[in-house]
């Protein structure tokens, strides 16, 4: 079997903690021979733990011919620009979220890997989450009729002060968190640019960048995406809460419920001008007793580990592409549109995201 020779910048918690824990589960797909990271401490780490070649600079790597991956697990304010580097020295590239802060980034992004001839992928794991697919095979099974409203919220309790509370490094909600429901919410919408209202809040965070996104999307003929990224919620009750003209369906990454009525079983009615009332003459409410078909389910022991599980789909996934040639799954230009709704969450917020200047005065 043909192994992907992988080289891996940055040993953070992303570079160490999930590309290199994924790629280990993967042996005879993939094989790390290269780390780049400019701390001395980790370098020396994954020469010890992968026996690979280490470096500090990731322009190191450009010397080597026998790489058929490279992977960009640095900060996030440092991916678009060393994406575009390892494109543009002709590689493939796997890219950490968020790919960029700007539409126009991820333009420039997608015109290198066409004129280099080599795939840009981004690391948008959740969509294989198996709670997520769920959702979407329930959705498009029809039992719930047309679907009003979809509700996401990735939400908790928490106080933060490293890198990622910062706007100078990409940081907040909405560029770390925010890139896995996005990605889930606009492959739920449907094709087209929606329309957007953003609300954001700096609540316990110790940076400057926000911890509590409220973001609406809507357009004729598609649901109304209702999503939440909060640090400062102690009840989080669902993942997913589904309204639908036939029924609901809500849950957690570890189980789902839904319930629907089927119209050929329901009881006739017809619209009324006329008060409602009872046998007795007394006013009635209108009320009618549904018969209700219910379902759920439950994430399998195999899936329990839910990084695993979303990472081997991913990687998996990817290593066809690079063997096969099969198309991916999650493409650049899906990628694009999700930049361009957070770059529009970041405009309609001025009070989080103000320039330096102004942010120091006031």
């Amino acid at each position: 079997m043909q192994k992907v020779r992988t080289a891996i910048i940055g040993q953070g918690r992303s570079g160490r903690d999930i590309h290199v824990a994924a790629l280990k589960l993967m042996p005879e797909m993939y094989e790390i021979v290269a780390i780049v990271d400019p701390i001395e401490l980790r370098r020396r780490r994954a020469q010890e733990e992968l026996r690979c070649d280490v470096y500090e600079s990731h322009r190191a790597l450009f010397k080597r011919k026998d790489l058929d991956l490279v992977i960009n697990a640095t900060p996030s304010h440092l991916h678009y620009p060393i994406t575009l580097e390892v494109l543009k020295k002709g590689y493939n590239c796997l890219c950490e979220k968020p790919l960029a802060k700007k539409a126009r980034e991820v333009d420039r992004l997608i015109a290198a890997s066409q004129q280099s001839g080599r795939m840009l992928a981004i690391f948008q794991q959740s969509r294989f989450a198996p709670y997520f697919e769920k959702v979407r095979e329930v959705i498009a099974s029809g039992v719930l009729g047309r679907i009003v409203q979809i509700s996401i919220a990735f939400n908790g309790f928490a106080r933060r002060w490293d890198w990622q509370t910062l706007q100078e490094f990409n940081g907040g909600n909405l560029l770390n968190t925010g890139p896995h429901p996005l990605d889930q919410a606009l492959a739920l919408f449907g094709d087209g640019m929606p329309k957007i209202l953003c609300r954001m809040d700096r609540a316990n965070t110790y940076g400057d960048a926000e911890d509590y996104v409220k973001l609406l999307l809507w357009g004729e003929g598609h649901p109304v995406i209702d999503l939440e990224i909060s640090s400062c919620c102690a009840y989080p009750s669902f993942t997913y809460n589904v309204q639908g003209t036939r029924g609901g369906m809500k849950g957690n990454t570890s189980g789902m419920e839904w319930k629907y009525y089927r119209p050929e079983e329901a009881p006739p009615q017809k619209l009324i001008r006329e008060p409602i009332i009872n046998p007795d003459g007394t006013p009635a409410y209108c009320r009618e007793q549904l018969p209700w078909h219910t379902g759920s389910w439950a994430v399998s022991k195999e899936n329990a580990d839910l990084f695993a599980t979303i990472s081997g789909r991913f990687y998996t996934m990817l290593y066809k592409r690079l063997t096969t040639g099969q198309p991916l799954e999650i493409t650049p230009e899906q990628v694009r549109r999700q930049i361009a709704v957070i770059e529009e969450c970041h405009k309609q917020n001025p009070h989080i995201y103000v320039p330096k200047k102004r942010a120091a005065q006031a």
